[in-house]
């Protein structure tokens, strides 16, 4: 039996992934420098990691105990109302950060990106009983959160500890 797993755009402390929107962001704000941003339109289904590592430790559950019945693909991610775009999504990263911090907008040229991407979850809440714990703002409130206290000295591991044990105590978001 095989399953498969997709998950929306998926935020949090501690992910440093290069040429990723969230990492980039905190990295420029951290370094006073404004971040640049291809496409300020583009609607994304942002998530938090916990949410999706939790949605992923509920599919094995499932595949474990019941088999073939929840194998095929499934979808992580928002509620369907619970997308923002880019530019929405760093503006309240901006109204968050302790420090000053902006953006501009790329005035290059970039190869197309789709304006708007959605999961359908449909599938994943019916089936699963699945939904989301954070919607998208506490997910940034977590996410700045996290990398704040990092750069002024946390540790990453306590971080992601404290934000584990809170995440379960967590029920969900709607």
């Amino acid at each position: 039996m095989i399953a498969t797993a997709r998950a929306g755009n998926v935020i949090g402390g501690g992910d440093w992934t290069q040429d990723q929107l969230v990492p980039d962001v905190v990295n420029a704000f951290h370094e006073g420098r404004p971040v640049v941003l291809r496409n300020p339109h583009a609607v994304r289904p942002w998530q938090f990691v916990l949410d999706c590592l939790g949605g992923y430790m509920t599919l094995v559950e499932k595949l474990s105990l019941e088999g073939t019945k929840y194998a095929g693909p499934w979808n992580f991610g928002p509620h369907q109302d619970d997308t923002l775009a880019v530019g929405e999504l760093v503006e309240r990263l901006i109204s968050k950060w302790p420090g000053k911090a902006s953006w501009v907008q790329d005035a290059g040229s970039h190869p197309h990106e789709a304006g708007s991407l959605r999961l359908d979850t449909s599938k994943t809440v019916h089936q699963l009983r699945w939904k989301p714990r954070l919607i998208v703002a506490e997910a940034l409130d977590w996410t700045v959160d996290w990398y704040a206290r990092y750069f002024e000295g946390a540790k990453a591991k306590a971080l992601c500890l404290e934000q584990i044990q809170r995440f379960e105590e967590k029920a969900p978001a709607r």
